[in-house]
């Protein structure tokens, strides 16, 4: 039995009466509080016991948006503004035509854009599916750039599909053979990019009017179209046959031949031997096509029966005009669509797309020159008799030639597997291109540049118009429509001066050919931006104002 305990012994404390190293030791007083006070855990940015508090202190700022005034702002001496002194445009979308709003965007910084509202809804609220959205824009794209469309036409169509889905910061791009589409969700989150290629460019159409449809039903918030029903939608238009059979295109290649030759003044006998002539070209090159032969040989094939023929009726000595037989042939063949385009292209800023088809145009027509210099200058050496002075004795027959640039137009139309029911307004136009030049030209004795410029523009103007009233594309108004001012005597007689070694006279009719064939271009382009600028839907003024890029000069 232990007794009490010594007061001097050593005792271990119990584990509740454990103190911290920090503790102070016994009898020394601490500076305030406690030692219980002292134990509990302090921060180490705390101030110390005994230091007192800065008097001028300001209480601590409370945790506010990043976007809120500083505290430090003083409206008078505030910085500059970012802000433009008249502030930013307010920009109205909502009743224009989706071609023009597109195109409007499209020429607006990415900051300036307005938030897209999705026009079609999905059936979750996780929103669309990205990659498919891109797809389905990428093969519409497809569609309409392998159609002949023009680039900006094809980015505006791009950029309407992924607004109506509701993809925001979409970036298309679109040049001559590849279209490639960027989307970033957000500014921190990294982009999504896919491409496709265009392998294969045909003339249809219909198929193109098809495309717009459906773009059009994508962008209008009063159809319902979903992902699923629009590749269906697509999947049809890619099955579609063309609305023309083949030998439906071969008599229309003949008649458009025919129709040229009455144009520049030959007669029935004239009209037959450029349509036979245009026919056996035409199925030369067909077969050409079919053992995959590229299309520069495939011009030049089919060049060398309309000449043939016309050098034929000239050693025949028979009593027709070989200078009629051989233009007619040369209307047909002609790649007025692709020039058209590619100058459309270099005028809206697109200059590499507007390059590759100004180089493809230059191919074909280099195509076409062989084709034709080769038959002309084995003519001339067998003794053909051909006369370059015919392209001076103008024949004048308003009534026929107005019908011949008509019947022309008419067989354009169905060599571009146009719908049916825009070919009686684009053969209107065409006589109504063909009724200027004739006024201005003959008349009024103006250039046939000149001339040849103002009737394109109103060919432009009027196919812009109907265009925005059926919300479609345009080129089924105006391509058909220049065939009757395609400049198919300056070529022939520029190929002939050359075949009969009158360089001088023969660089001169090919250099005013060149100048004709720039007037077109550039007035039908023209005449589509002056529809824009002063033809606009009521109540999108603004919405028809496109800025334009400026690239020259410092600006």
């Amino acid at each position: 039995m232990h007794g009490p305990a010594d007061p001097g012994a050593d005792v271990t404390p119990d584990a509740d009466e454990a103190r911290s190293a920090f503790t102070p030791p016994s009898g020394i007083a601490p500076l305030s509080g406690s030692v219980e006070d002292e134990s509990q855990t302090t921060s180490e940015f705390a101030v110390p016991a005994g230091v007192p508090e800065p008097v001028d202190a300001e209480p601590a700022e409370p945790e506010g948006s990043a976007f809120s005034t500083p505290r430090t702002y003083r409206a008078r001496s505030a910085p500059p503004a970012f802000t433009p002194p008249s502030g930013v445009p307010l920009v109205r979308l909502d009743e224009a035509p989706w071609q023009d709003r597109m195109r409007t965007m499209l020429r607006m910084p990415v900051t300036e854009r307005p938030a897209p509202e999705a026009v079609q809804r999905h059936e979750d609220d996780s929103g669309p599916a990205v990659p498919r959205v891109l797809d389905l824009t990428l093969r519409i794209g497809e569609l309409l750039l392998a159609g002949g469309e023009g680039a900006e036409d094809v980015e505006a169509a791009m950029f309407a599909v992924c607004r109506a889905y509701g993809l925001d910061r979409c970036e298309p791009n679109v040049t001559f053979t590849l279209l490639s589409i960027s989307h970033q969700p957000s500014l921190v989150d990294d982009p999504v990019t896919a491409s496709r290629t265009v392998r294969r460019r045909g003339t249809d159409y219909t198929r193109l009017a098809a495309v717009y449809r459906l773009v059009d039903d994508i962008s209008d918030p009063e159809h319902a179209v979903s992902l699923e029903e629009a590749y269906r939608r697509l999947a049809e238009i890619r099955r579609n046959r063309h609305p023309y059979p083949g030998w439906v295109l071969t008599a229309a290649s003949g008649v458009l031949a025919g129709a040229a030759s009455v144009l520049v003044g030959g007669d029935l006998v004239v009209f037959v031997a450029a349509a036979l002539g245009a026919v056996l070209g035409d199925r030369l090159a067909w077969l050409c096509a079919g053992r995959g032969l590229p299309e520069f040989y495939q011009f030049i094939v089919a060049a060398t029966p309309p000449a043939a023929i016309g050098v034929a009726l000239t050693l025949a000595h028979a009593e027709v005009r070989a200078s009629a037989v051989i233009t007619g042939g040369l209307f047909a063949l002609l790649p007025g669509r692709a020039l058209v385009a590619g100058v459309q292209d270099g005028l809206t800023g697109f200059y590499i797309t507007a390059a590759a088809r100004l180089l493809e145009v230059m191919y074909f027509f280099v195509g076409i020159v062989t084709g034709v210099l080769l038959v002309l200058y084995f003519g001339v050496q067998l003794g053909a008799e051909l006369n370059p002075d015919a392209a001076l004795l103008v024949i004048e027959r308003p009534g026929w030639q107005i019908a011949a640039s008509m019947t022309l137009t008419l067989a354009f139309a169905v060599l571009l597997q146009q719908e049916r029911s825009t070919v009686l307004l684009v053969t209107l136009n065409g006589g109504v291109a063909w009724v200027v030049y004739g006024a201005l030209h003959y008349a009024g004795g103006i250039s046939p540049v000149a001339s040849t410029a103002v009737a394109a523009g109103l060919v432009g103007l009027f196919g812009q118009l109907l265009s925005r009233y059926r919300f479609a594309s345009a080129l089924p108004y105006v391509t058909a429509a220049i065939g009757p001012l395609l400049p198919g005597s300056a070529t022939y007689f520029g190929l002939l001066g050359i075949a009969q070694n009158e360089l001088d006279a023969g660089l001169v009719s090919l250099t005013k050919a060149a100048a004709l064939a720039i007037a077109i271009a550039i007035g039908v382009n023209l005449g589509a931006e002056v529809s824009r600028l002063f033809l606009r839907v009521p109540g999108a003024a603004s919405a028809g104002r496109r800025r334009a890029a400026k690239r020259t000069r410092g600006f």
